[in-house]
């Protein structure tokens, strides 16, 4: 049994997690899914998956797992803190829109991350829109038992101080890196730099998986898809890159870098 979805317009749909989710060892967007952290195989030291293991064992019993496919909003910006969600598998995209419209993508949250923990502790709307950016699995616990489950556990509470503290840093130096840049090559620039600083070295060359739209980069750097387009254009004319596919292949990341500290 799916998870309970609202419509929230005609291309996209909203979903909520069920209160009793049916717990799958596949999951209908090709995951693999893990339903148990205790013994679960995509464990790492991020955040809320280094936790001992009585807190481990005390989040399973309150956390209620979905998956979802691309495109599902999770949060809306402005809704009523309902509660968090812990990122297990996939990309989440958390955005923030004007009264013009204008889209800007705060932050790509990656697997051991929360999403929506700001809210949940200051008991305010949401700040932001989050969305699937791939098929993606998570765990969903409510506002209620998550700030019991943090007052009864500290190690889970200084995790989630530690996320809250990550948060605010980087989103300082998202204001720093739009607000200061010179130029939208430098914008563009330091973003390459960064994403495909975990890319895979062979023979000098970086390759890194890009799964994201011309429009999707101008939103995380603050500029116009156009200008993204043009920039890149003009890095592949220098050989600073080459895009195959899904694929980025950073040729001289040394010029990027050059760039990127302008």
């Amino acid at each position: 049994m799916s998870s309970p979805m609202i419509a929230a317009s005609p291309a996209t749909r909203y979903f909520r997690p069920s209160a009793k989710p049916h717990r799958r060892p596949q999951s209908p967007y090709g995951l693999r899914v893990m339903d148990n952290c205790t013994n679960c195989s995509l464990r790492n030291s991020n955040f809320f998956c280094n936790l001992t293991e009585r807190s481990t064992r005390d989040l399973q019993c309150i956390k209620h797992l979905s998956s979802y496919p691309e495109g599902a909003l999770l949060l809306m910006e402005g809704e009523e803190a309902r509660g968090v969600y812990l990122l297990c598998q996939g990309r989440v995209k958390l955005l923030a829109t004007n009264s013009e419209g204008r889209t800007l993508i705060l932050k790509i949250a990656n697997p051991g991350e929360m999403i929506g923990l700001s809210s949940v502790l200051t008991d305010t709307p949401s700040e932001i829109t989050a969305e699937t950016l791939q098929p993606s699995q998570l765990a969903y616990v409510s506002h209620e038992d998550f700030l019991r489950y943090i007052r009864e556990h500290s190690d889970a509470c200084f995790q989630a101080a530690q996320h809250a503290s990550r948060d605010c840093h980087l989103a300082y130096e998202g204001i720093r890196s739009i607000g200061l840049s010179n130029s939208a090559s430098e914008k563009l620039a330091r973003f390459l730099v960064e994403w495909s600083a975990e890319g895979h070295v062979c023979e000098g060359e970086v390759r890194v998986k890009l799964a994201l739209t011309h429009e999707e980069i101008a939103q995380l750097i603050g500029c116009s898809r156009e200008t993204v387009s043009r920039t890149l254009k003009e890095f592949k004319k220098q050989r600073f890159l080459e895009k195959k596919g899904s694929t980025l292949v950073v040729r001289n990341r040394s010029a990027l870098e050059s760039l990127a500290t302008n």
